[in-house]
C-alpha cells in the first residue's frame, strides 16, 4: 500500500482554513499523514471538519506564534510532544535568547507500526544572526540526537520547515544570500550532519538542479517569478530509502508563503 505523507508550513492555519484553502487541499490531496508547522493557534481555535483524521496539536505557549500539528488517518501507537527534557538540559536549550523550545511547540512526533514520523519547525537564526550560535551548537545537535534515539527502535521519517537552504541549487540567488539567514555555512552544516547520520533528502532522490522552491518572500512578486528558497524537507532514514516511490513540491497549492511537499512510501515493500 502506498502511503502519502505531506508537510506544510501554513503560516497561520486559521487564515488558510477561513479562505477555504485548507479544506480544498485535504479534499484534493487526501494525505495519509500531514505535518503542519507554524499553526499559530491553539486546538480550540481551529475548527476543522475532517472526520477521517486523528488530529494532534502542539501550540506554542505564546499566542499566535510557532506551533505544530499532525493529522493522521492511522491511529498512532504513541504521540510525543517536544524534545526530551534531558536533551533540553544537556544542550541548555532553555537558556540564551529564547525559552525552552518545548514552550514554542516546535517538535511533534507520532509512532506508527513501521516508523516514527517527526514534524519539526526549526527556529530561524533571525536577520541579525542572533540565534545562529543557539541553532548551530544547540538546536541542531539536540534534534539530531533525538531522531537518532528514535532510530534505535524503528526508522524515522521527519519533515518540516528547517529554515535553511542546503545547497546553492536550493535558492534562486545563492550569491547574494551567502552568509545571510538561512544560507550560512553553520546552518547548512546542520543538514550535512543529518545526512552523515544516515538520513536522505527525499526530494533529491528524484529531482536534481535548481528552480524547485518551497518558500517565497511576499515582496516583488517573488512567487510568480519563482524567486524562492527550498527550506522545507521530507527526510527519510536510509533504511527505508528504497520504499520512497515519489517526492514532490506543490507550488500551485496556495494559502501560505510556503507550499506543501510530499512523498509516497510503499510501507509493505
Amino acid at each position: 500500500k502506498l502511503m502519502t505523507i505531506y508537510s506544510w508550513n501554513v503560516n497561520g492555519i486559521r487564515a488558510v482554513i477561513n479562505k477555504g484553502l485548507f479544506q480544498s487541499f485535504i479534499d484534493k490531496e487526501k494525505p495519509d499523514i500531514l505535518g503542519l508547522q507554524e499553526i499559530k493557534a491553539n486546538s480550540d481555535q481551529i475548527n476543522l471538519d475532517i472526520k477521517d483524521y486523528y488530529q494532534y496539536y502542539y501550540p506554542a505557549e505564546r499566542a499566535g506564534y510557532s506551533g505544530t500539528a499532525v493529522l493522521s488517518k492511522i491511529k498512532p501507537k504513541k504521540v510525543i510532544q517536544g524534545l526530551p527534557n534531558d536533551l533540553v538540559d544537556k544542550y541548555k536549550l532553555d537558556t540564551d535568547l529564547y525559552g525552552n523550545p518545548n514552550q514554542e511547540g516546535r517538535v511533534l512526533t507520532i509512532e506508527l507500526k513501521e516508523f516514527f514520523f517527526v514534524n519539526v519547525y526549526t527556529p530561524n537564526t533571525k536577520d541579525d544572526l542572533s540565534r545562529l550560535d543557539l541553532r548551530h551548537k544547540k538546536w541542531d545537535p539536540a534534534f539530531l540526537e533525538f531522531i537518532q534515539r528514535l532510530e534505535k527502535n524503528k526508522p524515522v521519517i521527519f519533515c518540516g520547515d528547517l529554515n535553511v537552504a542546503h545547497k546553492e541549487d536550493d535558492l534562486a540567488n545563492p550569491k547574494t544570500n551567502f552568509g545571510k539567514k538561512g544560507f550560512t555555512l553553520e546552518e547548512r552544516a546542520g543538514i550535512d550532519n543529518i545526512i552523515k547520520a544516515g538520513y536522505v533528502d527525499s526530494f533529491r532522490i528524484f529531482h536534481q538542479g535548481n528552480g524547485y522552491y518551497t518558500w517565497w518572500s511576499f515582496f516583488a512578486n517573488s512567487r510568480s517569478r519563482n524567486v524562492g528558497w527550498r527550506i522545507d524537507y521530507l527526510m527519510v532514514s536510509k533504511k527505508i530509502q528504497n520504499k520512497i516511490k515519489k517526492s514532490d513540491i506543490h507550488p500551485n497549492i496556495l494559502g501560505s508563503d510556503h507550499c506543501p511537499i510530499s512523498i509516497e512510501v510503499d510501507i509493505n515493500e
